[in-house]
């Protein structure tokens, strides 16, 4: 008999442990979504509040949340923005950032991998990445235009100027930050240079990484919307952005912002956040 109440308490324990675990979890998606509801309404009123005051102190319409939604579905729907469906600009801006944020990815994880092992070429060529940091993105367009002319090639390179650099540092950091202590005893163990890489380097340094590339597409899709608007493109969300501050149609340029905001949340929610949650679980670091 007590062998049978002992197991029966381990499985109510373990069915309460299970119950207050999910509880947490619904607590804590629920606390995410009254935030991220509470964040939306408060941009809304912010943004109606400053279109209420530029109207009434300057005498200007400024487009409200509830003007830009109507011509937001409007384009969605299919009405033209500059001779091309706001679907074609969003397409065509996707590729021009992700020809030039994979070019930036495959040679900013070589070259940071590289320079996280061997110390030598590190010390010799980390000042140069450090010196393309900290130039901004628009500087890079007088050596674009004298490089690739107008014109798409003009674009990618930016972009992948843009976010070249935080790749190859953060790479090259989560690299070396690993403790040697861990090279050397899988070197004790008999483990080759590349598997020490495959199995000790890579997986210590993967948040590291997935932070890089994380600034890296940031950069790269601001200075995306900026290349767009002055080297000579015939579409996409920075020209389109372009030509409504010329035409003076604001309702279009907003809608432009919106697209470009939520674009960006959907990648840094939907592919970042969730790749970094996967590392930390599996480290152990959070709770599956």
């Amino acid at each position: 008999m007590s062998s049978i109440s002992n197991k029966s308490s381990l499985n109510f324990r373990h069915d309460s442990d299970v119950f207050e675990y999910r509880q947490q979890r619904y607590k804590s998606i629920l606390k995410v979504i009254v935030f991220n509801v509470f964040s939306f309404v408060f941009i809304l009123t912010v943004w109606q509040l400053i279109a209420l005051w530029v109207t009434q102190t300057r005498g200007v319409p400024f487009p409200t949340p509830i003007s830009t939604c109507q011509r937001l579905i409007s384009l969605v729907l299919g009405n033209l923005l500059y001779e091309k469906t706001i679907g074609h600009h969003l397409v065509t801006s996707l590729f021009r950032w992700g020809m030039g944020y994979m070019i930036s990815v495959v040679i900013g994880l070589s070259i940071g991998m590289t320079f996280g092992i061997y110390r030598l070429i590190h010390d010799l060529f980390m000042p140069t990445v450090y010196i393309i940091q900290l130039i901004p993105g628009l500087a890079w367009i007088p050596i674009t235009l004298l490089l690739f002319g107008l014109g798409e090639g003009a674009t990618i390179f930016m972009i992948s100027m843009t976010a070249l650099a935080p790749i190859i540092i953060s790479t090259t950091g989560g690299i070396r930050s690993v403790p040697p202590i861990y090279t050397n005893v899988a070197k004790m163990l008999g483990l080759s240079q590349s598997q020490v890489f495959l199995h000790v380097l890579l997986p210590a340094s993967l948040l590291s990484i997935i932070n890089g590339l994380r600034i890296g597409f940031a950069n790269g899709w601001r200075v995306l919307i900026a290349a767009e608007m002055v080297v000579g493109v015939s579409t996409g969300l920075g020209y389109s952005l372009m030509q409504a501050r010329w035409s003076l149609d604001f309702e279009a340029a907003l809608v432009c912002v919106f697209i470009i905001c939520t674009v960006g949340l959907i990648v840094e929610k939907l592919l970042f956040a969730r790749i970094e949650r996967k590392i930390l679980q599996r480290q152990g670091l959070v709770g599956k």
